[in-house]
């Protein structure tokens, strides 16, 4: 039976954490971080996870601003917003909530953005960084994924890390975290053949796909740690992408839904928030 990753235990001992980093940082530097929200639209889910990320921010001491334009807005107003909140000094962080109306196109969004408040580490700037093992601002769910293995004990170096999921939000940042590590990565997407080839060989499995249950207990080394990234309403419930029930009798660690890697996303953002306050702040420092 595995071990279960307790994501909300691990996310509220990173607030506590970032709480006492925020509360020096302002002591030093008279400075409150800020973290800016834009949401576009009706889309109720991502009301709720902007209140969620408010909230959480307001608990570690960083304060918050949710802009919400109509569904209708054009890319430009948005994209106009996005050049007002670069320019005040008093925002640190800017979160465009995904997904946008269909008109909007969040790479233009995200190559508008002021790199040094990208807290989601999307843009063009923040990527190549991190592909050239050089990370500054790094996208939130890879980052909650890295905290969570690295809980587990189980060393990276070496170890064989199969990420099933290519998108520029997570699968393609957590191959290059793992590498970062010293994992041997192999990359897995909808079009990869013979899947469960690779997933068998996977010391570290994390899955990210958005297919309710993809992965069976015949996919799984024993052993292995397993995340999963998948958050998916089945029957009126939410599952992931592991078949979790299965899975659990062979995996050595695994991450619940909800209640894994979730938790570690917002508290990865609040991470980055002070993070971004930090880097602005001591480039507008006086040189001695």
């Amino acid at each position: 039976m595995a071990h279960l990753l307790d994501g909300q235990h691990l996310a509220a001992r990173v607030e506590q954490e970032v709480r006492e980093r925020v509360e020096a940082f302002v002591r030093a530097r008279g400075v409150t971080p800020c973290l800016a929200a834009i949401l576009v639209g009706n889309n109720p889910a991502s009301a709720v996870y902007v209140r969620n990320k408010t909230r959480a921010a307001g608990r570690v001491g960083i304060r918050s601003e949710t802009f919400h334009l109509p569904e209708e807005s054009t890319q430009a107003e948005v994209l106009e917003l996005v050049e007002r909140l670069n320019a005040r000094r008093d925002v640190h962080g800017i979160l465009p909530q995904m997904p946008m109306p269909p008109q909007i196109d969040p790479e233009a969004i995200f190559e508008r953005l002021d790199p040094r408040k990208d807290v989601d580490g999307l843009s063009p700037y923040n990527a190549g960084r991190l592909a050239l093992g050089r990370p500054q601002l790094v996208p939130c769910t890879p980052l909650g994924i890295l905290a969570l293995i690295r809980q587990t004990g189980v060393s990276l170096v070496g170890k064989h890390a199969v990420v099933l999921g290519r998108s520029s939000l997570v699968g393609k940042p957590t191959a290059l975290l793992l590498l970062g590590e010293h994992a041997t990565v192999t990359l897995c997407h909808s079009r990869t053949e013979n899947l469960a080839e690779h997933t068998r060989r996977a010391d570290v499995l994390v899955v990210a796909v958005g297919r309710p249950r993809l992965v069976t207990a015949e996919m799984v080394k024993p052993g292995a740690v397993v995340i999963d990234v998948g958050i998916n309403r089945v029957d009126g419930r939410l599952v992931g992408d592991v078949d979790f029930e299965s899975v659990r009798e062979v995996a050595g660690w695994i991450t619940p839904v909800p209640g894994g890697v979730g938790p570690m996303t917002i508290a990865m953002l609040l991470q980055n928030t002070l993070q971004a306050a930090q880097i602005q702040v001591a480039a507008d420092a006086p040189v001695p």
